[in-house]
């Protein structure tokens, strides 16, 4: 069965059926009541593995199905809506992760509105002011709220470059006073990986027992990882000028390391950007491209290699990562106008 027809199912076809009025209805879906007032919700049945999932089903008859797991008891809550109105300005106190299983799902995040398509996600901060809103077009949404422990620890791992994992961890995720958000776009639109995983989550979840906490963090894990490999992700302004100089530290740093043989496939393999990106982004902090930064350290390194050492200039060329000497001795000579061998004699007497 797919994710698709077990959430119509669970939102509509559960034994207690909820209307609004009641506090749980409140909870999952309060309509705008105020621009002034922001409702900061809140979640306390944490038990099982730190998290929950929330379903909305919104019916071309103007009318919102949803339930949400885990609870006491299976229930089916349903709301009138006018199409187009908008929930309660809010922010959560847990991380919120949001798939778009069906149709197209629009927020106003930050005062801005965004649209997230059919098989995208969405990461919200924690103190980040958004509203929902509600249209008759049969979308279907899915919202994972994970507590910020079990987020942090989750995260811890998923991402190899310390800088990288500080920037969403702090920046992101931590700091009171920076409100975000991610978005997150498929490379392929083939979404039954992730659809089979968000399944046994809502499994674990519905019907758990001593070991579903594990196991709902072992998924958690899971889709992070997918995030972070076959997904592109999206960044406010602010985020992604911060975001940039990090990457650009990371992959210089990394590329200085491994200047001798190093490919800009190895940058995509690492990093999981894609090669035009090194391109540009190197351009536009060092006005050079990804080969032009490569062979600027080489001929930097093989210059300080005459200078400092004995090795005859072929060595050095090797040394350095080339092997074919007439094109070492051709960008040597672009670089410095004068060959290796006239280089060291007019820097390096003594050597």
């Amino acid at each position: 069965m797919q994710l698709l027809d077990v959430c119509k199912r669970l939102t509509k076809n559960n034994s207690i059926k909820l209307t609004e009025g009641t506090s749980i209805g409140h909870w999952i879906m309060t309509p705008e009541y105020s621009v002034n007032n922001v409702d900061v919700k809140t979640f306390s049945n944490w038990e099982i593995g730190g998290m929950f999932m929330l379903c909305w089903n919104m019916e071309k008859e103007s009318k919102l199905y949803a339930t949400i797991k885990p609870s006491q008891s299976p229930f089916s809550y349903s709301k009138e809506f006018v199409s187009g109105e908008k929930t309660q300005i809010h922010t959560h106190d847990y991380i919120e992760l949001g798939y778009v299983v069906e149709g197209e799902f629009k927020q106003k995040i930050l005062g801005k509105d965004i649209s997230f398509k059919k098989g995208e996600l969405f990461l919200i901060d924690k103190n980040c002011l958004h509203q929902d809103y509600l249209y008759d077009d049969g979308s279907l949404v899915i919202f994972i709220g994970l507590a910020n422990e079990i987020f942090d620890e989750v995260m811890v791992g998923k991402i190899n470059e310390e800088k990288m994992l500080d920037f969403l961890r702090n920046a992101l995720m931590k700091q009171k006073d920076i409100q975000q958000y991610l978005h997150f776009k498929p490379k392929n639109l083939d979404n039954g990986k992730l659809e089979k995983l968000l399944m046994q989550l809502w499994s674990e979840l519905e019907s758990p027992d001593d070991a579903s906490k594990y196991i709902c963090k072992g998924l958690i894990i899971r889709i992070l990882h997918m995030l972070s490999t076959e997904y592109n992700f999206y960044l406010s302004n602010e985020q992604r000028k911060k975001m940039n100089w990090i990457v650009f530290e990371e992959i210089t740093k990394y590329i200085n390391e491994h200047y001798i043989d190093i490919t800009i496939k190895d940058l995509v393999d690492k990093f999981h950007f894609n090669e035009d990106y090194y391109n540009r982004i190197l351009k536009e902090k060092t006005g050079m491209t990804y080969s032009e930064y490569v062979q600027n350290i080489r001929l930097g390194n093989a210059e300080k290699l005459l200078r400092t050492t004995k090795n005859t200039v072929d060595e050095v060329a090797h040394r350095v990562g080339y092997h074919n000497r007439g094109y070492f001795y051709k960008i040597f000579i672009e670089k410095y106008e004068m060959t290796p061998a006239k280089y060291r004699k007019s820097k390096n007497k003594s050597v």
